[in-house]
């Protein structure tokens, strides 16, 4: 029995084969990318426009109602009750109106700033995957979703060059 024993571990420790993997492993940052690359400071520069261009406009219709209002307040004792009392209303319709286009312009901006972004990196995706093609890469991963790892595994440059190379801006329709 002892001898069964013996000759099973021996057999055990003879029999050691290394596993490799055959698939290559790389990771990549995606938000270097979309931050540094021209398309992604385009698309980041025209969101900041419109974005700037609504507070603009918010600030103005903010000013104007405020001096609407106190126009009308002055105007109290002087105004009979009842047109001030159309006059209220006709202010009070015409922030609403405000508030309306102003939030119809906001959701414009966050439309246009997620089909922005979803087409960039639908853009990003396709040369990412042409790159793993043609390199042999079997798995890249987020350098977000990421602990540690060798520099060396990092493709980020690689397709940044690429991606700058290949696309300048992203279109929106």
């Amino acid at each position: 029995m002892l001898r069964v024993l013996i000759l099973i571990i021996l057999l055990l420790f003879s029999y050691n084969k290394n596993v490799y993997s055959e698939e290559k492993i790389v990771f990549i940052d995606l938000n270097y990318i979309f931050i540094n690359s021209k398309a992604g400071k385009d698309l980041n520069s025209r969101v900041d426009d419109l974005s700037i261009e609504l507070n603009k406009k918010i600030k103005l219709f903010k000013e104007e109602i405020e001096l609407k209002k106190n126009n009308l307040i002055s105007q109290k004792n002087v105004l009979s009750p009842e047109e001030y009392n159309k006059k209220i209303k006709k202010l009070e319709k015409d922030i609403n109106e405000k508030n309306l286009s102003i939030s119809k312009k906001k959701k414009e901006l966050s439309l246009f700033k997620t089909k922005g972004e979803k087409e960039f990196f639908n853009q990003l995706n396709a040369i990412i995957e042409n790159y793993s093609v043609s390199n042999s890469i079997g798995i890249i991963l987020k350098k977000d979703d990421l602990l540690m790892a060798k520099k060396d595994l990092d493709i980020t440059k690689n397709i940044f060059n690429l991606f700058n190379e290949k696309v300048n801006k992203i279109n929106i329709n």
